[in-house]
């Protein structure tokens, strides 16, 4: 059994570093093509997609190669190779691994999260809009679930949240927020958890971390250490590329870990997404250059609605919100007709249209159907 495992672990190793390995021969300036957007065979190649905010570049070279080496490993329970991963999350974070869950993307432990702190008599506070499915699993537990509006300028109301949250229960913080790509100031939310009640969990949903370009924003997750009722999530779906693998974790006390994990399926993270997200940690490039080019992107998007008049809230994620000045949902259904799949109609922004950043190509079409769709 111990020669079995030392086996499997050497060729999981193996994988790995083949996929680090190859993303290491790859030049900068040529890994490009290799990233390039696959159309969705399903929907043909003509439909630009812009309503998941999605990675356009998909997974680093080194994940797409550690999978395919990979499937030497699908004979396997994922256990022993999930631990692999918490423990280099782990590192990279600088926790211990009993403070790592990993879960399905980030989605699962959202799930989790609700399952575990609410319920009857425990509320569960959110902004709106904000990503939703935490509100979602907090009405199966039968929690009570309080909406507060952004402020002006598009941050959390964090004292209005938790003014409403009472001692218990769950507050959810999206810091980048989807769907505003808006971010809650670092100063206002360290204020925050230092203000919260020990019995109260607060979930702060990093999905979009990486994406961030300001001096105001700051991850929470080195904050675990001083706040016992602090839960801090991520994903591998946006910018490593992997929406479709579902890989995600959160950080937190071994505690909250314990009793979240009580109500996880077993084996929920295949071994596909962990190989793909072990060599994604191990390409240096892969992070840097997917801001890179969203910035470049984004950037040059902003400065074409400058051009045409049209008001957007900052953006600090892979997705933008366009003000309007009309009700959004036929103009959503109008681009679809022209093959522009946008997101939806947000009830409380109900002129603001969400537009994934793509590629440069894919927004150039984006842009001349939008143009076409709204002339007068």
């Amino acid at each position: 059994m111990t020669n079995a495992k030392q086996l499997s672990r050497r060729g999981f190793t193996k994988v790995i570093g083949a996929g680090a390995a190859y993303a290491a021969l790859q030049p900068l300036g040529i890994r490009l093509p290799a990233r390039r957007p696959i159309d969705d065979p399903k929907k043909g190649a003509g439909i630009v997609r812009l309503s998941s905010n999605e990675n356009p570049y998909g997974p680093a070279p080194a994940a797409v190669k550690a999978m395919s080496d990979g499937f030497s490993l699908a004979w396997r329970y994922p256990d022993e190779y999930q631990d692999e991963l918490a423990a280099e999350l782990a590192r990279l974070n600088g926790v211990s691994s009993e403070q790592v869950l990993m879960g399905a993307g980030s989605g699962e432990l959202l799930k989790l999260a609700a399952a575990a702190f609410t319920g009857p008599g425990r509320k569960v506070v959110i902004a709106d809009p904000t990503f939703e499915a935490i509100g979602r699993h907090a009405g199966v537990s039968r929690a009570e679930l309080i909406k507060v509006a952004l402020t002006p300028d598009y941050r959390h109301d964090l004292a209005k949240m938790l003014s409403l949250a009472g001692d218990g229960g769950l507050i959810y913080v999206c810091n980048p927020n989807n769907p505003t790509a808006s971010i809650t100031p670092n100063a206002e939310l360290r204020a925050f958890l230092a203000r919260v009640p020990q019995h109260t969990m607060v979930l702060v949903d990093e999905a979009y971390h990486h994406y961030v370009e300001s001096n105001d924003y700051e991850s929470v997750i080195s904050l675990v250490k001083d706040y016992p009722n602090l839960i801090v999530a991520r994903t591998f779906s946006k910018i490593y590329g992997m929406a479709g693998l579902r890989c995600g974790y959160c950080v937190t006390r071994k505690e909250n870990v314990q009793l979240m994990r009580e109500h996880q399926f077993y084996d929920s993270v295949n071994i596909m997404a962990i190989v793909a997200a072990l060599a994604s940690l191990k390409d240096p490039d892969h992070v840097g250059q997917g801001r890179k080019l969203n910035s470049e992107v984004r950037k040059s998007v902003c400065g074409q609605f400058d051009k045409l008049g049209y008001r957007y809230i900052p953006s600090h994620a892979n997705f933008m919100m366009i003000d309007l000045r009309r009700e959004v949902k036929p103009v959503i259904a109008a681009l679809r007709d022209r093959h522009v799949e946008v997101g939806r109609l947000f009830p409380t922004l109900p002129t603001f249209l969400r537009v994934t950043i793509g590629t440069g190509p894919q927004m150039d079409a984006f842009l001349a159907t939008f143009r076409e769709t709204l002339a007068p």
